[in-house]
């Protein structure tokens, strides 16, 4: 499984215009093959920070999904509402306790 995460800082005042994106595509985004899981999550500190938690079969899936039209879309319309460049990583859990 492949976990992939991604930190966005938005500019404060396109923080609504994103969460209604995010709405807008989650269940589609969630519906693509190979995606497992799902989440976004906010910083604690800065309401403008936001992190996406995806879990994907592997990174076929993953770039199947990057190199969709869906993707397409939403990466347009999100990634003007920037106000620092993203951050992502891909992993592999190790484990649990």
């Amino acid at each position: 499984m492949l976990i992939r995460i991604v930190r966005m800082t938005f500019q404060p005042e396109k923080v609504d215009e994103f969460l209604d994106i995010f709405d807008r595509s989650k269940h589609k985004i969630r519906a693509m093959p190979g995606c497992r899981h799902l989440e976004l999550l906010s910083d604690y500190d800065h309401p403008n920070v936001f992190i996406t938690n995806s879990h994907w079969d592997d990174v076929t899936a993953l770039n199947n999904y990057r190199n969709s039209e869906l993707f397409k879309e939403t990466w347009t319309k999100t990634k003007v509402l920037f106000s620092e460049k993203p951050l992502a990583f891909s992993s592999r859990k190790i484990g649990t306790v």
